[in-house]
């Protein structure tokens, strides 16, 4: 598995912080029928990788996760991320526990961007998704206090040289992106 140093105590911590915002002050799902969650139901390859050490503060036997471990050659991920990684699928959609949502759950719809300088901005998620997310689409104003929230908890997160090269190398793959 691939090791970080981040620890699950502080998972637990940014798990609490960000169990007191929300993208928008009413339910995102309410208004595209939840479909970031309801569409990893309909394709099971669908899911989400646990960052380095996140598995640590879930339960790999509870009855609402399918669990993986799979090979970082199945993703892009940065050279130094060479070995297994945790990838899980919510069986209940749209119900899962929220409180025990993974980090990038937690954070749509915006993502962690380090600048050529390294410095961190929160940026609408520009992933090729199976859905429109109408969040996305339209560029909703979000909540300051959800950005702020998330940007804190990245800031934190990017302390990990794990989670640091991986956001540096999706960071520098949307600068590339946008420059063709």
């Amino acid at each position: 598995m691939i090791k970080g140093k981040t620890r699950a105590r502080t998972y637990r911590a940014i798990y609490r912080l960000l169990d007191r915002v929300s993208p928008v002050p009413f339910d995102c799902g309410s208004i595209c029928g939840a479909v970031c969650c309801t569409a990893a139901a309909a394709d099971e390859e669908l899911g989400i990788m646990l960052l380095p050490g996140e598995e640590k503060i879930h339960d790999r036997h509870a009855d609402w996760l399918d669990w993986d471990t799979l090979s970082t050659d199945e993703f892009e991920l940065p050279d130094a991320w060479d070995g297994k990684v945790y990838f899980v699928r919510c069986k209940t959609p749209p119900h899962c526990p929220r409180n025990m949502r993974s980090i990038q759950c937690r954070s749509f719809p915006i993502l962690p961007h380090l600048d050529e300088d390294g410095n961190l901005s929160m940026v609408f998620n520009d992933y090729d998704l199976p859905y429109l997310c109408p969040m996305i689409e339209d560029e909703t104003e979000l909540d300051d206090r959800f950005v702020k929230a998330t940007q804190t908890v990245w800031k934190h997160l990017i302390r990990d040289p794990q989670i640091y090269a991986l956001v540096w190398g999706e960071s520098r793959g949307r600068d590339a992106a946008e420059e063709d």
